[in-house]
């Protein structure tokens, strides 16, 4: 029995490790899978934990200091006790302790200042995380539709290459027959040549363009890794029925472009409310308990060393107060800080201008791409069909002998460019409109079907 559960636990993992090496991924686990995974999010994640912790800074800042001391020394010659503040000429050992305690009354509410600006920094740095991850699905989104496209100029390659040997092999019959000159069976054969150059290329480019994306979703088995074959004939363009205006004002509420820029401007002004709380005078209290002890001090009833409990409890003290610092001179180094950040403010203000027109200007370009998109497949499909028809009646009248082999190669190489452009339009067309339903406010891994 034992025997027989050790095989089932041994075929279930081994089931289970031929599974996960043959794993095909769709393009939804791919975008999940590297917006958990990809270096440079987890390190946008950092820049929000850094953010998180600059607000508990600034929160525990509006709390007293609290700092302990102690000290202890072995003094020869003139020293001054620190029990009777009198020089000694005299090996003598001390030690002294203290705790001290202080606490900001004002300074031109920094503190509080400084805590509203922790809080836009956070807001501001979820956006630059949010801004990463969708950067990064558009990444993926590019990267899988390219390996779609590789593995479907690989079929049509194939398919192409299987009717020039079927015609090898007729034209090699004609030939023994005498209908066709010997001639005609080189051209097909360098056809053919041609044909497996092509393939071993774009077999290259296919796995060049998986390693891509299993980088971007920190993948290192770039040899089994391989994604789901999925058929796009169908999918929906119902985008382009959209106002470009709408899809502008829509990107406004979805991308993180123009939000990043907002937090970055309020960002710059608390910079500069901070900067002028130095033109204030500082307030703070404080207060502070310490004592002393000396090997030397004597017990004056009994002439010998005062314990050391005693003397920590005779020559204690305890000290409170304010402080007030009022600046009147520094070089204008405040000053200059002010006007500096005035300078990051104006920058941030035209910053987010520029962001404004430069979403108008990327959903503009990504609509009359996708619209262009779509009129150039439909063209290559058209094209494709008329070299279909024309590749056909060379074909038919190349059997017969009534054309060479040059030319019916010729129709031949045609009808193949012809299909590899539809393949390259069809998914270019797919790309620009997930990138235009992107600003629309469409996830990047859905795909929407007619």
């Amino acid at each position: 029995m034992k025997k027989i559960t050790l095989l089932g636990l041994f075929l279930f993992s081994v089931m289970f490790t031929y599974a996960q090496d043959n794993k095909q991924w769709t393009l939804e686990e791919c975008v999940n899978y590297a917006l958990e995974n990809n270096i440079s999010i987890k390190q946008s994640e950092l820049d929000t934990d850094l953010a998180g912790i600059d607000k508990s800074d600034a929160v525990m800042n509006f709390l007293p200091t609290v700092n302990a001391n102690a000290s202890y020394n072995i003094n020869t010659g003139a020293n001054v006790n620190p029990a009777t503040n009198q020089f000694e000429n005299q090996t003598f050992r001390s030690a002294s302790g203290g705790v001290n305690s202080g606490v900001n009354l004002f300074s031109g509410l920094q503190n509080w200042k400084a805590l509203q600006r922790s809080k836009i920094n956070i807001i501001a740095s979820q956006y630059q995380l949010d801004k990463m991850k969708d950067d990064i699905s558009i990444f993926v989104a590019n990267a899988f539709v390219q390996i779609l496209y590789n593995k479907e100029q690989i079929k049509v390659l194939n398919a192409q290459n299987k009717i020039t040997k079927e015609n090898l092999e007729r034209t090699n019959e004609l030939v023994d027959a005498g209908v066709l000159p010997k001639g005609d069976v080189l051209e097909i054969k360098a056809t053919d040549a041609t044909q497996i150059q092509q393939i071993i290329a774009a077999e290259n480019d296919l796995f060049i363009s998986k390693i891509g994306l299993a980088q971007l979703l920190k993948i290192e088995d770039y040899q089994t890794f391989d994604i789901a074959d999925e058929d796009y004939g169908l999918f929906s363009d119902a985008i382009l029925e959209e106002n470009p205006s709408a899809i502008i004002e829509k990107a406004k509420e979805e991308v993180y472009d123009v939000k990043v820029a907002e937090t970055n401007l309020e960002l710059a002004q608390k910079d500069l409310e901070l900067s002028r709380t130095q033109y204030y005078p500082q307030l703070t209290a404080f207060m502070g308990y310490s004592t002393r002890w000396s090997s030397t001090n004597l017990d004056f009833i009994t002439g010998q060393e005062m314990p050391f409990i005693d003397q920590l409890y005779t020559f204690d003290g305890t000290s409170m107060g304010l402080q007030l610092s009022v600046p009147i001179f520094n070089g204008l180094s405040v000053r200059n800080n002010v006007r500096r950040n005035q300078v990051n403010v104006e920058r941030s203000k035209y910053l987010l201008e520029q962001a404004n027109l430069d979403l108008e200007s990327e959903v503009y370009q990504a609509y009359n791409d996708a619209k262009n998109a779509k009129k150039s497949f439909e063209a290559a499909t058209q094209t494709s069909e008329a070299r279909k028809l024309a590749f056909e009646y060379a074909e038919e009248r190349y059997t017969v002998g009534l054309t060479n082999a040059f030319d019916f190669s010729q129709a031949s190489i045609n009808y193949e460019n012809a299909q590899s452009e539809v393949v390259r339009t069809k998914y270019e067309y797919i790309f620009k409109v997930k990138v235009l339903e992107f600003y629309f406010g469409i996830p990047i891994d859905q795909i929407n079907y007619n």
